[in-house]
């Protein structure tokens, strides 16, 4: 029997390749209608219109596509097939790309001799797995519908997935020579790797040209992206290896007490964030023996491991990408494109856990250099030294484009919301412009939880969850792309058909 939690349905569990699949399976699957893993059809006659809802679920969840089924009755139908009727559906089946083995299976209907339920079992997505697209174009699946993939959502896919395949810190670095890299850096870098058994010390009289070799930053003689990440002098050539850094008024992002940029490798972009952390926030002094110890009200060390992360894990394919630092009042983010590996949540990445690099080549040369601990057991140590200091543990938040931490300063107090109970927006002063604003910005192409946040000038997740998100899940107003995995690195918000009444009837109200 399917069981129903929320929007999420639990079909039981069939193999399509099983050549024994009976009516009685049939009858199981559609009991509860067409659902986020299932949609019906009556006929092959609406197979062009059944191939993009199976596009739709390699794309998001799985789930099964049946010809022969009234939608609207549940009435196991089935139909004759034919030959042709194969062959039509093995044209289609083509149309669908990157290509893929969707097993067909065909199930008796009894009492109605010669007539068949097409079954077709569709996979889910895998992360970092190609879009699937059909006859040219992307589909998701939403609650019980297919909906066109949003253009940037497609093309980030097709990122990720060039990029598992290809890792850019591993492509050739046209252009640039031994000579072009910061030696200094090098060597002072290798000297730590020495001092602390990282590395050989043969390697302080090793030439630059094996050095770099030792590090694997060549390939072939040639040097690789990572090496130019990591060493180059002159990065004009790489807009995105950028740093962004603003001091704010007050906790939003309405008005600039300072605003820099700088562009350099990863050991100069190190060195200009600490610099801005020691610029802007509070210091405070003791006498130690003979020698005066300087604080930063953030310990340095969770800033300098958080800015290493940052700068190590991020995602290097994109010109437009970058790191930024805010200092707000009240907290520090410090954020990087990318996202978390799927084995890992806002939550989990905060314990000892195995190394899920972003980049592992350039993790690897910042280890070797004491740059970056084992990526677990740094972070482990980033929270304890916030607690140390009398401050809140920092947090995680990721909407599947950029990975960032929050910080809380000891100057002004975090906006704690946490221990009040959610309330349901119906219920808020100004609830329905409220709402009004929320059901807007998420739109007809559904939008992540760090743009609502940001568009609506919020800053505390876990209050904007129990406010805005999961009351109007529990609602039907909206629904998540992928219900299954609720921190999935892409999720994303999408309007039912409530939603959409709802926000039709509050913009008439107006």
């Amino acid at each position: 029997m399917a069981i129903i939690f929320g929007f999420c349905l639990i079909l039981p569990i069939i193999d399509a390749n099983h050549p024994n699949m009976t009516i009685d399976d049939i009858q199981r699957l559609i009991q509860n209608d067409e659902t986020r893993t299932l949609e019906l059809k009556k006929t092959t006659g609406e197979l062009k219109d059944g191939m993009r809802a199976a596009c739709a679920f390699l794309n998001t969840a799985g789930g099964w596509l049946l010809f022969g089924i009234a939608p609207t009755t549940l009435q196991i139908l089935g139909q004759q097939v034919t030959e042709n009727t194969r062959r039509e559906i093995a044209h289609e089946l083509t149309k669908l790309e990157p290509l893929v083995d969707i097993p067909v299976e065909y199930v008796d209907v009894p009492d109605r001799n010669g007539f068949q339920v097409v079954a077709m079992r569709l996979a889910d997505a895998s992360f970092g797995e190609a879009p699937y697209t059909y006859d040219g174009k992307p589909y998701l699946r939403v609650e019980s519908t297919k909906v066109p993939m949003p253009r940037d959502m497609f093309e980030e896919r097709v990122l990720r997935s060039r990029m598992s395949r290809y890792p850019w810190e591993n492509q050739i670095c046209e252009d640039i020579a031994i000579a072009d890299l910061d030696e200094q850096r090098i060597r002072g870098s290798v000297r730590l790797g020495v001092e602390h058994g990282r590395m050989p010390a043969t390697s302080l009289t090793d030439s630059t040209e094996r050095l770099v070799e030792e590090l694997k930053l060549t390939k072939k003689g040639r040097l690789k992206n990572a090496a130019a990440a990591l060493f180059l002098r002159d990065t004009r050539d790489f807009p995105q290896f950028l740093l962004r850094m603003a001091r704010f008024r007050g906790t939003d992002k309405m008005e600039f007490i300072d605003n820099q940029r700088a562009y350099g490798n990863f050991f100069d972009l190190l060195d200009a964030g600490m610099a801005f952390f020691f610029k802007h926030l509070s210091i405070s002094g003791k006498i130690v023996g003979f020698m005066r110890e300087e604080k930063l009200e953030i310990p340095a060390v969770a800033l300098r491991e958080a800015l290493t992360n940052a700068l190590c894990h991020r995602q290097f394919h994109s010109p437009s990408g970058s790191v930024g630092i805010a200092i707000y009042d009240d907290r520090v983010e410090i954020e990087n494109t990318g996202h978390l590996p799927e084995e890992l949540t806002v939550e989990t990445i905060k314990t000892n856990h195995q190394s899920f690099a972003q980049n592992p080549l350039i993790a690897d040369v910042l280890f070797k250099t004491t740059f970056l601990e084992n990526w677990g057991s740094g972070v482990s140590r980033m929270m304890e030294a916030c607690v140390e200091a009398g401050l809140p543990e920092p947090k995680y938040g990721t909407n599947g484009l950029f990975v960032w931490i929050t910080f809380y300063r000891k100057t002004s107090k975090p906006n704690n919301l946490e221990n009040k109970q959610p309330h349901n927006p119906t219920t808020l002063p100004k609830k329905a412009k409220r709402l009004e604003t929320f059901l807007l910005l998420i739109g007809d192409n559904g939008a992540n939880l760090k743009s609502l946040m940001d568009k609506m000038h919020l800053h505390d997740r876990k209050n904007f969850i129990g406010t805005y998100i999961n009351p109007n899940i529990e609602e039907g107003i909206i629904a998540m792309l992928f219900p299954e995995k609720p921190n999935h690195p892409m999720q994303s918000y999408y309007l039912t058909q409530k939603g959409r009444d709802m926000l039709e009837k509050l913009l008439k109200e107006e």
